[in-house]
């Protein structure tokens, strides 16, 4: 056979394939947290693993799904020291899990919340696995001082602290990650007022966010044991904003350099303690379960840079996120910058030139607290409530090592017919007072919604007799969560407001 004659039998019989695979779409459900709590605060009982179960038995309460399909957990958490083994699977397993479901712990630093989210998004994607919880959780309280092992000097033993060794020091320059923040205020010329006065914008934003009710969709409440014989105490609020005296701000000496030095304890980052967790699913699943996709996971990306200069790495990763997704940094209509330093902010809003009014609307770390594991899902659970419909998101957050992360999501558009209300249903069962309760609060609402009852003592309703057994009355607003145990009336006025401002 000729060439030419073989080249044309061989053009004929070829076949093309695709090099790139169709990846499933990722949806958010879910998105919540505990309130955080200041070093040895209100939250100091709790170990992180038990704030860690409080934030995955919220989120799943939140998605309203039985807690055997979510098949995997992801959690960030960074100072592990003292909290026993596989503090993902603790957190798990406490939450009511089954012990089939597969754990896994995640320490990138104070990126780890948000990666195990991007992992948690890889895994959906591919096919691997349909219903995954990620989050993040750290209880800085409870980290405990390490001594070395080995014969006992004479002279006496020195104690390290963990959260110092463990969280907070760069160890190719073997010292503190604000001496790192100095270097970089240094280099882009950034000073010690400028931080002082983001610092207290962000306390203001903070201080603005609660009185116009920002965190009430996504925020858990933590019963606190008290002692023997008096009742737990609920911790539903941000500790840290607070704690503030705005006469000192100024004045405060600085930390890491005493000479010309920029960061202070008033512009930077405080320790905290807190739990964040998010369900996340392929679009398929959600459809099955009739779970209301409330976001979905646009793109992520990792950046790195040098160890010293990891206030400026989500310079590196934000650039690859805005060009995997090819969204114009202009149309991202909030950006969630971990705020670990003042100038970790001031930095990459002037590397990449992002409009500072989008910037934290609500404050950051800086005001609001900074659990190391936790921040970096905390971030991306409040970019899910606090975008409006049809407006994406970034998230990014560096991390000890010159490290950053970042993901961008989309809130999804939610319409109804037109003319037609939205629907108000009711997870009770009889007798029920704080339900018979709940429902003449309702009253004054009642021509703003269809009203419907689900009584979970009904062999029809076992789903959610399991979910709600002891936590009716709970509330769901057009099929996202509203409120448990009691009418959260601030937040019900806020969503029907949405909802009618929409349609």
């Amino acid at each position: 056979m000729s060439f030419s004659k073989l080249s044309k039998v061989i053009k004929v019989t070829s076949r093309k394939y695709s090099s790139k695979p169709n990846l499933n779409e990722v949806v958010i459900i879910s998105a919540a947290r505990t309130p955080m709590g200041s070093f040895l605060g209100s939250l100091a009982p709790l170990s992180a693993t038990k704030l860690g179960s409080i934030a995955v038995q919220g989120a799943i309460e939140r998605a309203g799904i039985p807690k055997d399909e979510v098949k995997e957990v992801f959690m960030g958490h960074v100072c592990q020291g003292g909290a026993g083994q596989a503090p993902a699977r603790q957190a798990t397993l406490f939450a009511g899990m089954p012990t089939s479901t597969i754990c896994t712990t995640v320490n990138k630093v104070c990126a780890s919340g948000m990666k195990a989210i991007m992992l948690a998004s890889q895994s959906l994607q591919t096919g691997d696995q349909e219903v995954v919880l990620a989050g993040g959780m750290e209880s800085m309280s409870n980290v405990p001082y390490y001594m070395k092992r080995g014969q006992t000097p004479y002279g006496g033993v020195a104690l390290q602290d963990g959260i110092v060794g463990d969280g907070l020091t760069d160890v190719y320059n073997k010292f503190h990650m604000g001496n790192c923040a100095e270097n970089t205020a240094k280099k882009m010329g950034i000073s010690r007022q400028q931080q002082d006065e983001f610092a207290i914008s962000s306390y203001k934003r903070s201080e603005q966010a609660y009185k116009i009710n920002a965190f009430a969709s996504e925020l858990i409440p933590v019963n606190i044991p008290q002692k023997r014989g008096q009742p737990d105490k609920i911790f539903t609020k941000d500790e840290e904003y607070k704690k503030i005296n705005f006469d000192k701000f100024t004045k405060l000496n600085t930390v890491f350099q005493k000479e010309n030095g920029t960061v202070t304890a008033g512009n930077a980052s405080t320790l905290n303690d807190g739990a964040a967790a998010l369900i996340l699913t392929t679009l398929d699943a959600a459809k099955r379960l009739n779970a209301k996709p409330l976001a979905r996971v646009v793109g992520f990306a990792d950046g790195a840079c040098e160890p010293i200069d990891f206030p400026i790495a989500p310079a590196t990763a934000i650039p690859k996120l805005l060009k995997s997704t090819g969204v114009n940094k202009n149309d991202v209509a909030l950006w969630e910058i971990n705020e670990a330093f003042s100038v970790v902010v001031l930095a990459n809003q002037q590397l990449l030139d992002i409009d500072p009014a989008k910037v934290n609307i609500h404050g950051g770390a800086v005001s609001l607290g900074h659990p190391i594991g936790m921040s970096g899902a905390r971030i991306v659970v409040h970019l899910v409530h606090a975008l409006k419909a049809g407006e994406k998101g970034v998230a990014s957050i560096c991390n000890g090592g010159g490290g950053a992360s970042s993901i961008m999501i989309e809130k999804l558009e939610e319409t109804l017919p037109k003319g037609q209300l939205p629907k108000l249903t009711l997870y009770t069962r009889d007798p029920c007072p704080l339900c018979d309760e709940l429902k003449l609060e309702l009253e004054l609402y009642k021509h703003r919604f269809n009203f419907e009852t689900v009584d979970i003592s009904k062999k029809e309703n076992l789903r959610w007799l399991r979910l709600y057994r002891y936590e009716i009355p709970v509330l769901f607003l057009n099929g996202e969560f509203l409120c448990k145990h009691r009418l959260n009336e601030g937040l019900l006025k806020i969503r029907l407001e949405e909802l009618e401002e929409r349609n």
